[in-house]
């Protein structure tokens, strides 16, 4: 299953990539005019109507003698997506694992376990702000989809490119960091780097 997702991302099959994408993307900008139960009442609907067409169609070329009579559709009711008690238990142990994870994370970002990481979500939620009065949730999830098939084929065929401007933008980041963790500790000078400091000169 994970590697047919990343064929999709990967557009290792253009066809089946692009009906996918343009699927996600119409559904998604069709919300901004109708409800979800009629944007997925109508997919549904139509969904429906195609394969049980193609269902009937299939079913009158075998009364003819024109076709196999195989069902067009078997290899997707063939498709397994039973899970064994041992998956189902491993994936609800790693769905604990994470939810607790993250809210042991959220505790102690809210009550300020540490200043500096409880200081730069305060910071992050204030720019967060200003991103909602810009676009809503469903903007975003629609530049998230687009995003997600576009960006790792751009950084797969650009990865050098990139990798040396995120090591640019990382390291200004690092020492932006360091100014203000230093400054937040009482300010001071920089650590020197050499191996076991700096000595006083002998006068």
């Amino acid at each position: 299953m994970a590697s047919k997702v990343m064929d999709l991302i990967y557009w290792k099959e253009t066809e089946r990539t692009g009906m996918v994408l343009t699927g996600l993307v119409v559904g998604l900008l069709s919300l901004f005019q109708l409800s979800i139960i009629t944007v997925l009442s109508t997919v549904s609907l139509a969904l429906m109507c195609f394969t049980i067409s193609v269902r009937v169609y299939y079913h009158v070329l075998h009364a003819f003698k024109w076709g196999d009579g195989e069902h067009p559709f078997k290899a997707y009711l063939d498709m397994d997506i039973s899970l064994s008690g041992e998956q189902a238990d491993l994936y609800m142990q790693k769905v604990i694992v994470l939810t607790l994870s993250a809210v042991d994370t959220l505790k102690r970002l809210i009550f300020v376990g540490n200043v500096f990481d409880s200081i730069k979500l305060l910071v992050l939620m204030y720019l967060v702000t200003y991103l909602g009065d810009l676009c809503n949730g469903l903007t975003l999830l629609i530049i998230s989809v687009i995003a997600v098939f576009s960006l790792p084929l751009f950084y797969r065929q650009r990865q050098e490119q990139v990798d040396g401007l995120v090591a640019q933008v990382q390291a200004h980041i690092d020492n932006i960091t360091d100014i203000l963790r230093r400054l937040a500790q009482g300010g001071g000078p920089p650590p020197d780097p050499t191996p076991g400091g700096a000595k006083p000169k002998m006068q």
